[in-house]
């Protein structure tokens, strides 16, 4: 139960829509139970008096009955399913809350068609929490409560009977398979995600598995997910149905039981005939209700499950508690230490990485691929923390800033940069919203996109623009942007040389004053850098100008004469 602690909390917060519809669904209950409690008591009254009035009176309120029983249930669905509503609506809140400050690293821990089906389908399964699970046993329990003490005025052992149908109904069937319940769901879910994750690859990979001629094998293997699914919920929907069969097998050996003791008791003389029939109503309609619990253990196992997976995916801690906000100037980092390691590696990605980055300066981090340059971006973007050393933001932990406001002051080219369906102008405006037409024009001139419209459509993804076009509106967004850090990650890999060397200019001529951090395999043009940092194996092997690395004819230099050959 204590997966479902926090879903329980976000349900009593409404807990003026949840006692309403606990009280009409008490209502349409009894109701229900008194109208055929008061139909076996009219036919056994109209079979040995022949006062109309007083079978009047009974028609009366059998129609009375009928009445309350049918309003008090819609309104009993009114509050229920509007409470239900908005406690989705607090959990959708109250988990985007939770989990976004780990989006930057969520999709190292999970697929996406995973994170999907949690995000969505778990999401979606409690809204059965109300409605199937928290709500039935409650209104059952007073429903039953009030049943069997107006029995007990009649016949304590028919009151007893009562007693144990209820326990045997609504608490020992559904105990024992929620206990069953638990073992097949966590097949069902496991299946489920499994086909959600390798459907998202294999639309993802489409294009790539036709080329290569693998698309029947991967929809082989989709088809094998999708039998393997439908036979996991064919086996839930088995013990639904056993459960149902054996509740109302219950249900109907306690209303038999019943019948038999009162035809006893009236033989007897304890019991007068004219409450016989009543008392065995009373007994059918009563245990109509328990139904609900038939599909209790389904239900309840699903809602616990999807409130475990939910929590799963935000329980990481955030470490960022920072509120400061940096200071509008020039910035100077400092790393001392760090190391980091990604989840489930043994290799570290960075291993004691120390560096500091002047205010001003212009760093260039270069390196073969696989040596910690992208990482190093990363812990300097403050998207993933590491696990050893510090950062310093001008001479501050970089943990004392609040993450977004830390963001707000740099301006990131990544190797992957997203562009929403859209226009140019919209794609543009997440830099800055308030820059003008003219603004975003004169930066797409600087980037060589002059010939875009700003109402140029951009699709999903960016998918109808190249990979130079990509890298050349995304440096055009941190230019628009403008702020006094730059960290630029294989910025101009996908654009031709004498185009990014233009770039370049118009880059270092905009920042003249901010700070520069640039990850390039491309090791022409570093002349102009303060610093080159030579990353090999998540470690820093060589620190320098370029004419200070050249004349130590080490580790930069062999690169520098290898690529000399290769490109001679």
């Amino acid at each position: 139960m204590k997966e479902l602690k926090h879903i329980f909390k976000l349900t009593i917060m409404e807990k003026k829509d949840v006692s309403l519809a606990v009280v009409f669904g008490f209502i349409a209950g009894i109701a229900g139970v008194a109208l055929l409690a008061s139909s076996g008591y009219l036919v056994s009254k109209a079979a040995l008096t022949t006062q109309m009035t007083t079978l009047v009176v009974m028609a009366a309120c059998l129609k009375l009955f009928g009445f309350v029983s049918a309003l008090s249930r819609y309104a009993e669905r009114l509050y229920s399913h509007r409470a239900t509503f908005t406690m989705l609506s607090n959990l959708r809140v109250s988990f985007f809350e939770k989990l976004s400050p780990l989006a930057p690293n969520l999709f190292q821990r999970y697929r996406s068609g995973d994170l999907l089906a949690r995000i969505v389908g778990d999401v979606e399964s409690l809204q059965n929490f109300l409605l199937r699970v928290f709500y039935p046993p409650v209104v059952l329990a007073i429903v039953f409560s009030s049943t069997i003490f107006f029995a007990s005025f009649f016949s304590a052992a028919i009151a007893v009977v009562l007693f144990t149908g209820f326990l045997l109904t609504v608490v020992v069937v559904p105990a024992l398979f929620a206990w069953q319940k638990r073992k097949t769901a966590s097949k069902t879910r496991a299946s489920r995600a499994a086909l959600s994750t390798e459907a998202t690859e294999f639309l993802y990979g489409f294009r790539d598995l036709k080329i290569y001629q693998q698309l029947e094998q991967q929809e082989q293997q989709l088809h094998q997910l999708v039998d393997g699914y439908e036979k996991e919920q064919r086996n839930e929907g088995l013990w639904e149905n056993y459960s149902q069969s054996i509740n109302a097998l219950a249900a109907m050996l306690i209303s038999l039981i019943v019948l038999g003791l009162g035809a006893y008791f009236t033989a007897a003389g304890e019991l007068e005939g004219l409450y016989l029939a009543m008392l065995v109503m009373l007994s059918l309609a009563v245990f109509e209700n328990v139904t609900p619990m038939a599909v209790f253990p389904a239900y309840f196992e699903e809602s616990r499950k999807a409130a475990s997976r939910l929590d799963k995916v935000v329980e990481e801690p955030v470490q960022n508690k920072g509120e400061k906000n940096l200071q509008p100037g020039r910035i100077e980092i400092t790393m001392k230490n760090v190391s980091y390691t990604y989840p489930q590696e043994e290799r570290p990605a960075l291993d004691g990485v120390s560096l500091r980055l002047p205010a001003g300066s212009k760093t260039a981090i270069v390196g073969p691929s696989g040596s910690g340059k992208s990482t190093l971006m990363q812990v300097l973007l403050h998207t993933i923390q590491a696990d050893a050393g510090a950062v310093l933001v001008n001479g501050e932990d970089v943990h004392s800033f609040d993450q977004e406001k830390l963001w707000s002051r740099i301006n990131a080219v990544l190797q992957e940069n997203h562009f929403f369906f859209g226009t140019i102008r919209s794609n543009l405006a997440i830099a800055s919203e308030e820059a003008t037409d003219e603004q975003m024009e004169d930066v797409l001139e600087k980037v060589e996109l002059g010939a875009f419209s700003l109402s140029m459509k951009v699709e999903e993804k960016g998918q109808n623009l190249s990979g130079g076009e990509k890298q050349r509106l995304a440096i055009a967004r941190a230019m628009l942007k403008n702020e006094a850090l730059w960290l630029l990650d294989e910025p101009v890999s996908s654009i031709d040389s004498m185009t990014a060397k233009a770039i370049y200019s118009c880059l270092f001529e905009q920042g003249r004053e901010d700070t520069f951090v640039v990850i390039s395999h491309d090791l022409t043009g570093l002349e102009r850098m303060d610093q080159i940092i030579v990353m090999e194996q998540g470690r820093i092997v060589e620190t320098g100008s370029y004419d200070d690395l050249m004349e130590r004819r080490g580790y930069f230099y062999g690169l520098k004469q290898i690529e000399k050959s290769v490109f001679a």
